[in-house]
């Protein structure tokens, strides 16, 4: 009978031995987890936008927690999201500016003749692949919706063929200016006033032949502008945000309405 207990008393205390040995490298060797990542994950909207610059929300989390970026670029999730942010990695939010979609183009049906009638998927990305679409304005919003199709928020709507952002219910994420194949669509501060609403490069005399409410590239915006926040290049006006003051000089210059002020 000894013959078979003291092999299994021998194995039995290899065993527990180790175990006690397994336990303790374990605990010695071991990785705290960081769960901050998944809080930070949880903390933004998971849209994947990629306004932060990020791949996407998970990325951002990662980037957060582990290099140290900034937590305030998640435009969608804005000021509250950051603040939860903060909390969890324990830093100040920082400056947040409220950001929004604009469409730069007034190129409705009214002011914008066609040159054909396009009746194929009811696409902007589709309709550019014929002659850049089926206005005589070539740089123009097509007005087939591929924005109002990315947009959650239902902050997009068309207006007589053109794409119109609600500032109230946009946050900022970006989608629909990657969706536009015209690449009208900007975001910018929710706080700047004044907006060019024409992108066309045509030159002036072309382009009042193509839209009755396009931009000429007189330069009077530009001459105007105290803040040399104006610039007219390629035969069209656009503005330096960083520079302007919203100061409405330059929409008090422009004749042909190009340039919007908001009130």
């Amino acid at each position: 009978m000894i013959n078979y207990i003291l092999p299994m008393l021998i194995f039995a205390g290899l065993g527990l031995l180790a175990g006690v040995l397994l336990t303790v490298i374990s605990r010695v060797f071991s990785i705290k987890a960081d769960n901050r990542l998944e809080a930070v994950q949880n903390a933004l909207p998971q849209i994947n936008c990629g306004a932060c610059g990020f791949s996407g929300c998970n990325d951002y989390a990662d980037a957060i927690v582990n290099k140290g970026a900034d937590i305030n670029k998640c435009n969608p999730g804005g000021e509250d999201t950051a603040k939860k942010i903060g909390i969890i990695m324990g830093k100040e939010t920082g400056d947040i500016q409220s950001v929004t979609a604009f469409v730069h183009c007034r190129g409705n049906c009214d002011a914008a003749p066609r040159k054909y009638e396009f009746d194929g998927i009811n696409s902007c990305a589709a309709a550019n692949r014929f002659y850049s679409g089926s206005k005589l304005c070539t740089s123009g919003c097509l007005g087939l919706g591929d924005c109002l199709s990315v947009c959650s928020k239902g902050a997009i709507k068309i207006c007589n063929g053109v794409a119109i952002i609600d500032e109230d219910l946009c946050e900022g994420c970006g989608l629909c200016a990657k969706a536009c194949p015209k690449n009208l669509i900007s975001i910018r501060p929710k706080s700047q006033r004044v907006d060019v609403v024409c992108r066309s490069r045509d030159l002036g005399k072309i382009t009042r032949k193509l839209c009755k409410n396009g931009c000429i590239g007189c330069r009077m915006c530009e001459k105007a502008c105290p803040s040399g926040a104006m610039k007219v290049e390629n035969n069209y006006a656009s503005i330096d945000y960083d520079k302007c003051t919203s100061c409405g000089a330059c929409a008090s210059a422009c004749k042909m309405g190009v340039i919007k002020l908001k009130q």
